[in-house]
């Protein structure tokens, strides 16, 4: 008797050879148009799936999942944060979660980086100033942006994306500070000669730079607070390609207005795809550098995120424990 194949609902358009070994392995239904699913297609998606492959665009909360119907086992998100579904409500209604972690650290990594230099030496705002012609030529003393090398940054979330950053940091010849809620051993520390602060407050007051690579929980929410904001020097810049809920964005917004900070580069935000319109003037003002979150926007890392999750989904059907399940536990 040929077995059964499992039904798998993918939400969005993945690459597409991913989307063909999904079709050789499963019965599989795929998002050729590539539009987020609305509220009623996604509830349709839980009702008759038996694995749904949703993407960080799919809020799949309580409510959601109320509509998950018998046959659906597990939720294999494509993404490495699982902050989209509420895990704790999934794992009560016996669901099994996965998520596609490690493969998108050097890229997120890479971004940081890429930021931090943006902002700090105005290369937007200058590449701005090539394309609508206002550029008359050299001057000594224009567009003056500010040395990396010496800086302190700091960063919050020293997990795998965090010292990734760290190694590249450190490469510029920046002084590598970290908080965590873990410290890291010994010997991590020692090769990325990094500092560690129990205390994030103490940490921020400090720092030159400060980039945000921790996951987004109920714990982590607005983490960096107005009263944490306030603490950062007015020399100071700050990076997020993390998520954009971790930073409160409408004080960060008033802090680059008034000039109490001197720059922020930002991939991520508080209500995605929405982008204040205060943001989007003070990035026309060269106040603040804003990306669409493209992070982890790279070929190789989108096919080794839809692997992941092939993994996962071949390794549960098969009656094994996936590689990356997550746990409330973990979060």
């Amino acid at each position: 008797m040929v077995r059964k194949k499992p039904l798998v609902i993918v939400t969005r358009k993945l690459p597409d050879v991913i989307e063909t070994r999904m079709c050789e392995l499963f019965d599989t239904r795929l998002n050729v148009a590539d539009t987020p699913m609305g509220q009623d297609e996604l509830a349709q998606a839980l009702r008759v799936a038996d694995v749904l492959v949703p993407t960080v665009t799919d809020r799949i909360d309580a409510q959601a999942l109320a509509h998950a119907g018998e046959n659906l086992k597990l939720i294999a998100n494509f993404g490495n944060g699982v902050d989209n579904i509420d895990v704790g409500a999934a794992v009560a209604r016996g669901l099994t979660i996965t998520n596609t972690p490690g493969v998108l650290t050097d890229d997120t990594a890479d971004m940081a980086l890429a930021l931090i230099l943006a902002v700090s030496r105005r290369v937007v705002e200058g590449a701005n100033t090539i394309t609508s012609g206002d550029w008359t030529g050299w001057s000594p003393t224009w567009m003056l942006g500010a040395r990396i090398t010496g800086k302190r940054l700091g960063i919050v979330g020293m997990g795998r994306i965090g010292q990734a950053v760290a190694r590249r940091a450190k490469a510029f010849g920046l002084s590598i500070h970290y908080h965590n809620r873990r410290r890291l051993s010994a010997g991590i520390e020692e090769s990325l000669e990094a500092t560690y602060w129990d205390s994030l407050d103490q940490m921020l007051a400090r720092m030159d730079i400060v980039s945000v690579n921790c996951p987004h929980t109920p714990a982590t929410y607005h983490l960096l607070s107005a009263r944490r904001l306030k603490l950062l020097r007015p020399s100071a810049i700050i990076v997020n390609t993390a998520r954009g809920e971790i930073i409160d964005e409408n004080v960060l917004t008033k802090m680059l207005e008034a000039g109490e900070i001197a720059g922020a580069g930002l991939d991520v935000f508080e209500h995605e795809p929405a982008v204040p319109n205060k943001l989007l003037r003070l990035a026309k003002a060269g106040k603040v550098t804003l990306l669409p979150h493209m992070g982890s926007a790279t070929h190789e890392g989108r096919i080794d995120m839809g692997e992941k999750v092939i993994v996962n989904v071949k390794a549960f059907m098969d009656g094994h424990k996936p590689p990356d399940r997550v746990l409330p536990s973990m979060l």
